[in-house]
């Protein structure tokens, strides 16, 4: 397979140019040596695979989930913890697959208006591909479990009314989108396979499929904006700055928070509720270790200003950059 040259060009913008072609070939070949079918590689029906078989591996681990280690939750019966546990993950995969197919709605429009030989089309395709299984996935795992959740609140599923314009008109807008949605998921998955906690294989399952396709999907929007953020004049680079912190925030609060239904279920306490996802000092600081990442992106492509320093501060996501992608949180070194 042909590659793109990496020899010496005098045109910086021609050599930027091969690079980031050089960048999304590597990301396709990645996809077409590395790729997972989740009814392949998934031994649904191996019995130890049944939801019910052991259920107490249903509880939430402490280590990775705000809900987990919160005292309403330890205080319940081990046979309610494992209800709120089986709702709480088979609604985070509903939710999961319903940003999956936001994202493919709005790549796919994307794509048609590529050029021809834009090496944008290609990872794209394929990453679509892999998203499309990502969905397969995640509502199989519900299915198994059992449980009739809804996933994103009614609010929040608006988003698939604007996900086509933007990323038609505003592609950069739509690939922050991208990862306001992909990195706390991302995040959590990562924190729950490197805990050792044992959990439902199920739940492994999907999780390892997940993040091992995930790194590359992350990778592409990482890459995605570095290359065409720096290509716009600065009243447009002043905008993204500061939209890409609230972003962060709508969509990231969106994917995490459970909806009502989920509290109405369980009969949550309000100041539980509060606590849980917006009220703790623990909750603030695990929200905004969510985007460590995107905050390393924001200060490489120059959106990191003082204005948006502020706005990253006024919605509680604002603090230190991470020295390399996906790197883990020690300590709250990276708050």
């Amino acid at each position: 397979m042909m590659s793109p040259t990496t020899t010496h060009v005098d045109d910086p913008v021609v050599a930027e140019a091969i690079e980031y072609a050089h960048k999304l070939l590597l990301l396709s070949e990645g996809s077409v040596n590395r790729s997972f079918d989740p009814f392949e590689d998934i031994d649904w029906e191996n019995p130890d695979f049944d939801a019910n078989a052991k259920p107490e591996r249903w509880i939430l681990p402490a280590s990775a989930d705000p809900i987990g280690r919160h005292p309403w939750y330890l205080a319940l019966s081990d046979e309610q913890k494992i209800a709120v546990g089986k709702y709480r993950q088979a609604n985070v995969a509903k939710v999961g697959l319903q940003f999956e197919s936001i994202l493919i709605s709005g790549m796919v429009n994307h794509t048609f208006g590529l050029a021809n030989g834009d090496p944008e089309f290609r990872y794209c395709t394929h990453e679509m591909s892999e998203e499309l299984n990502h969905t397969q996935m995640f509502q199989e795992m519900v299915n198994r479990i059992g449980l009739d959740v809804p996933g994103m609140g009614p609010w929040v599923r608006q988003f698939r009314q604007v996900a086509v314009p933007v990323a038609v008109l505003f592609p950069n807008l739509f690939f922050m989108a991208v990862l306001a949605g992909e990195e706390p998921i991302d995040h959590i998955q990562k924190q729950i396979l490197r805990s050792g906690e044992e959990v439902h294989p199920i739940m492994r399952g999907v999780m390892a499929i997940h993040v091992a396709e995930e790194a590359r999907h992350i990778s592409f929007a990482h890459e995605f904006l570095k290359r065409h953020v720096p290509e716009q004049n600065q009243v447009s680079k002043l905008v993204l700055s500061i939209a890409m912190p609230i972003v962060m925030f709508i969509l990231g609060r969106s994917i995490v928070t459970p909806p009502k239904a989920f509290f109405d279920e369980f009969e949550v306490p309000d100041k539980v509720r509060k606590e849980l996802f917006y009220g703790s000092k623990d909750s603030k600081q695990a929200f905004s270790d969510y985007f460590v990442d995107v905050r390393a992106l924001a200060q490489e492509i120059g959106l990191m200003n003082p204005i948006s320093r502020r706005v990253w501060k006024m919605f509680g996501i604002a603090g230190n950059a991470s020295r390399y992608r996906s790197e883990p949180i020690r300590s709250g070194k990276n708050a």
